[in-house]
């Protein structure tokens, strides 16, 4: 039987990674100590990879489709096919220094700077004519400074850490999120095509319908109108008129922001009974 290799992350992402696949009707199965986990699909093959490795594993064809960062897929330039920006774990690649530093001084002299990525940082120092030692670090970048570095390029989701060390942003190399990846000698074999196809259009559709809810409503007919005219639907809304001529049942699907800013409203412009629903998936 033809299988689809997948490599997903280990590491905290791998939660969000395999709720994903669940969703999709893909379960995975395993010990804190397995990377091969039990997969429910028989056309598929899983291993767990740290995502740095990821990039380059897909580009050497040890893996069909894998998720990763686009940080290590810029970090390792490796050549593989970016199919979809999944939003997960949103961060930014960014150089920071101590808050009693300034970049004019440190381009005056040679610096030491601590990261994790090499060739991101590298390019960086360079494009930014700094006289620059890198030293590379294995985690906790941030408590290099002020002893052990004049600089970090680091990730950060929300700057919170940096500042607890008593560091400032002064710019951003990259702003990364999970991605789905695949090897581009894969996207030319039809069957694992129409696999990886059908996988991102379920991944698409459970996306789509987090960020998404159903409005149903009661609508008196002389409200119709001035109701239908202030809801965004993706398509327009479904109308049924009510038993005895009683109003309109009015159905919309918004996104999620929307719904909180519509609710009110609705129930000023006579609207009742009216209820927020979720979605499994959504496909447009």
């Amino acid at each position: 039987m033809k299988k689809l290799r997948l490599v997903v992350p280990k590491g905290r992402i791998f939660s969000k990674i395999a709720g994903l696949l669940s969703e999709a009707g893909i379960h995975l199965e395993l010990d804190d100590r397995a990377y091969r986990p039990i997969v429910s699909a028989a056309d598929l093959e899983v291993k767990i990879m740290k995502p740095q490795n990821i990039p380059k594993l897909l580009e050497l064809g040890s893996h069909d489709v894998g998720f990763t960062g686009f940080d290590w897929i810029r970090e390792t330039s490796s050549d593989v096919a970016e199919l979809m920006d999944l939003g997960f774990d949103p961060v930014r690649i960014v150089a920071a220094i101590p808050e009693n530093s300034s970049l004019q001084e440190l381009q005056k002299r040679k610096i030491v700077v601590a990261s994790e990525y090499e060739n991101l940082a590298s390019g960086w120092l360079k494009e930014n004519n700094f006289d620059f030692m890198l030293l590379r670090t294995y985690g906790a970048t941030e408590v290099f400074p002020p002893d052990d570095a004049d600089m970090i390029i680091d990730n950060t989701s929300t700057g919170r850490t940096l500042v607890e060390h008593n560091l400032k942003i002064v710019d951003t190399v990259l702003k990364s999120a999970t991605a789905f990846v695949a090897n581009k000698a894969a996207l030319n074999d039809e069957w694992k095509k129409e696999k990886i196809d059908t996988i991102m259009m379920l991944f698409k559709s459970i996306l789509d319908a987090r960020g998404r809810v159903m409005l149903e409503m009661n609508v008196p007919s002389a409200n119709l109108e001035t109701v239908i005219n202030l809801l965004p639907a993706m398509r327009s809304p479904t109308i049924a008129t009510l038993f005895g001529d009683a109003g309109h049942a009015v159905k919309v699907v918004v996104r999620k922001q929307e719904a909180v800013e519509l609710i009110p409203k609705l129930k000023k412009m006579g609207a009742s009974d009216i209820l927020e629903s979720e979605f499994r998936k959504v496909v447009i």
